[in-house]
C-alpha cells in the first residue's frame, strides 16, 4: 500500500507540478506552439488511469479506496465543489491585480470556451457510455469532472502566466491536485478517475491553445475591461 501511495504522489504533485512548470517557461509570446514533449503529462496521467481502473481486490483503485476508508471513512468537505473553479477566476483576477498575461482577454475567453467545450465535452461523453459507479455507490463515476476542471484551468493559468510569474504554475497545479485529492477523501472518485480527469483537463485545454488562430490579437480592445498599465 505504500508503494501505491507513493505513486500516486509521484503522479499527481511530481510529474503534473515540475514537468508543467517546465512547459510554461518555453512560452512564446505570440502562440503556445505544439511540440509532442507537451502531450507527455497529460497523456501519461490518462494511460495511468486507465492502468489504475478496474475493481479487482489488489487493483490500485480499491487499496486506495480501502485505505480512505479506513483512516477517513467519515472525511467530508465540500471545498473541491469551489476549488475547481479558482483557477479561471484567477485567469482574469491576476490581470486585474496588475500581472501581465500572455493572452489580451478576447483569445484569451474564446481560448477558454473552446478548452471547455472540449474537456467538459468529453466529460460527458465519457460519464454516460462508461456509466463508472462510485465507490459511494452512486452513478457517473469516471471520470473525475471535479478534477478535468481544476487541471484545465491550472494549465491555462500557467500557460498565461508562467513565463513571467514562475510560481504560478506551482500554485495552479498545486490547487488542481488538491482537488483531486479531495474527490478521493469524499469517497466521490476512485484514484483512475482522478488521474484521467487530470490528464484529459490539461490536454484539452493545450489542444484549445494549439489550434486558436488568435484573430484578435494584432490589436487590443480599447475597451478591455482589464486594461490599465500592464499592457
Amino acid at each position: 500500500m505504500k508503494k501505491i501511495q507513493l505513486f500516486f504522489v509521484m503522479i499527481m504533485f511530481g510529474n503534473v507540478l515540475f514537468a508543467q512548470q517546465k512547459d510554461s517557461l518555453q512560452l512564446h509570446n505570440s502562440r503556445f506552439e505544439f511540440q509532442y514533449k507537451k502531450m507527455y503529462v497529460p497523456v501519461g496521467l490518462m494511460m495511468t488511469g486507465v492502468i489504475a481502473g478496474g475493481h479487482g481486490k489488489n487493483s490500485w483503485n480499491n487499496q486506495v479506496a480501502a485505505e480512505r476508508n479506513k483512516n477517513f471513512s467519515n472525511f467530508q468537505n465540500h471545498a473541491d465543489d469551489y476549488l475547481q473553479f479558482a483557477p479561471f477566476v484567477a485567469v482574469y483576477g491576476f490581470e486585474f491585480a496588475g500581472m501581465k498575461p500572455k493572452t489580451d482577454w478576447k483569445n484569451r475567453t474564446a481560448i477558454l470556451i473552446k478548452g471547455q467545450i472540449i474537456n467538459l465535452g468529453l466529460v460527458l461523453i465519457l460519464k454516460n457510455t462508461l456509466k463508472e459507479t462510485r465507490p459511494d455507490g452512486t452513478a457517473l463515476s469516471f471520470p473525475s469532472g471535479h478534477t478535468a476542471n481544476a487541471f484545465a484551468g491550472a494549465t491555462m493559468l500557467s500557460i498565461e502566466y508562467g513565463k513571467d510569474y514562475k510560481w504560478v504554475p506551482y500554485a495552479a497545479y498545486g490547487v488542481a491536485s488538491t482537488v483531486g485529492v479531495l474527490r478521493i477523501a469524499n469517497n466521490r472518485h476512485y484514484l483512475s478517475d482522478v488521474l484521467f480527469g487530470a490528464g484529459l483537463g490539461i490536454l484539452s485545454m493545450k489542444v484549445a491553445y494549439w489550434t486558436h488562430q488568435y484573430k484578435w490579437n494584432a490589436t487590443k480592445s480599447a475597451h478591455d475591461p482589464f486594461a490599465g498599465n500592464i499592457y
